[in-house]
């Protein structure tokens, strides 16, 4: 089975990659990259440092240890593992995001048995100024929920308040968003609370470098959200490249494209431009200064016209993704069964 998938993300991203629109160059990276790195066979998340522009940090799922690793988007190469001390034995680290006091914070969310853990973690360790094998010291936070245990992936550090959120992963068991205390505490419990509930199965978050957007992804698709009070506000899906076990997501670092990641052994990051409303705020005010549009995201009638053909272009391209992706599928089953 895991041949048969392989062969047809394969004809989907060969499909995404012809049709895809166009990627600004948001920093090192922006234009995709594939992680070299040998150790890394199990990308599940992944965030755009602050500090080192063009560096992104991910990690491994289960079973590798305390261990982060900043890749350089330009080369691929690891430039950096950095050891967390001072934690426990990681359980299934899933998520990781920057936040605005220059901490980078690991998830160790996951629950593989569907939701029993009674509680989850969350570490915390300085953002390193030089990028260097190194050990350093990692808060660690005890997290749980107000209605129970939940399986998730996704945890985002809005990029203004450092509050940090939680998006539980099954559809079918009511996804939804939690929110952290407005400060983590590094005694006691920390309690997340829901406030939204998500029609996805989510795999990883990320909030645009201006706070004004969230994304929340999944296998096959992405949702966006424009984010008002602290609440989500759907404002539309976004493609996503048919990936072999998608798993993780990041903004570049002007916000003008998302990096989708999966897991497997040298596994590609993809990039996807963003357009019309689902543009960070800033990046709009930023193409309003230069005459691209007004600042207010209506644009004007080509720019509208441009987005309906790019919605258009996205609704044909996923059909001929699916369509492509179902005729491999059986091709290959048939063979199977000749043989």
């Amino acid at each position: 089975m895991r041949s048969l998938l392989c062969a047809a993300g394969a004809a989907g991203i060969v499909l995404f990659a012809a049709a895809g629109p166009a990627v600004a160059d948001g920093g090192g990276g922006a234009d995709g990259f594939t992680i070299e790195d040998t150790r890394i066979t199990e990308s599940s998340g992944l965030a755009a440092s602050r500090a080192h522009p063009g560096v992104y940090w991910t990690h491994n799922d289960s079973d590798d240890g305390p261990y982060v690793y900043a890749v350089d988007g330009r080369t691929g190469r690891t430039v950096a593992t950095v050891t967390l001390r001072g934690i426990g034995d990681p359980r299934d680290v899933e998520a990781i995001s920057v936040g605005p006091d220059g901490n980078v914070y690991v998830g160790d969310i996951g629950d593989n048995l569907g939701g029993t853990w009674n509680h989850v973690w969350i570490y915390r360790f300085p953002e390193p100024r030089k990028l260097r094998d190194q050990t350093v010291t990692a808060a660690q936070f005890t997290v749980k929920y107000d209605g129970g245990p939940r399986d998730a992936e996704a945890m985002m550090v809005h990029p203004k308040t450092g509050r940090v959120y939680i998006a539980s992963k099954k559809k079918s068991g009511g996804a939804a968003l939690y929110e952290g205390p407005e400060r983590l505490a590094a005694r006691g419990t920390n309690t997340f609370r829901r406030i939204a509930g998500i029609d996805q199965w989510v795999t990883d978050g990320a909030f645009s470098p201006d706070g004004t957007r969230l994304l929340l992804r999944g296998y096959f698709g992405a949702e966006m959200y424009r984010w008002e009070g602290g609440r989500p506000k759907d404002i539309g899906s976004v493609g996503v490249p048919l990936q072999m076990q998608g798993e993780s997501v990041t903004f570049a670092l002007d916000g003008r494209t998302l990096l989708f990641g999966s897991e497997g052994k040298s596994s590609q990051v993809q990039p996807v431009g963003l357009s019309g409303d689902q543009l960070p705020e800033s990046a709009k005010a930023s193409d309003g200064k230069s005459g691209g549009g007004d600042g207010t995201g209506k644009g004007d009638a080509a720019d509208g016209g441009q987005e309906a053909g790019g919605k258009n272009r996205n609704v044909l391209l996923a059909a001929a993704t699916f369509g492509v992706a179902t005729v491999v599928v059986l091709a290959l089953r048939r063979m199977f069964r000749r043989r």
